[in-house]
């Protein structure tokens, strides 16, 4: 069984899903900077797949079995190790 996203919504920290197996779900903004600098009418721009979450406009595409594993934005720059 694929568990999917049924619902998404947002608050001033946070992005929370309805999961179809019952459970909710809350992820930080910080970890999409997309989502986080997005304003609130793109962010309800979000298209619900079988496998995640995408934003056409913001180029974003999460999927939710990353976010059940706590993965964070794959795309953004990692930080430089110290010198």
């Amino acid at each position: 069984m694929t568990i999917s996203a049924s619902k998404v919504w947002f608050d001033e920290e946070s992005m929370w899903l309805d999961l179809t197996d019952g459970r909710t779900l809350s992820v930080p903004l910080a970890w999409y900077p997309r989502l986080m600098k997005a304003t609130p009418a793109q962010r309800e721009q979000v298209r619900l797949s079988r496998l995640g979450l995408h934003w056409e406009d913001l180029n974003e595409d999460i999927s939710v079995q990353g976010l059940l594993e706590g993965k964070r934005d794959q795309t953004a720059a990692k930080p430089l190790a110290a010198e």
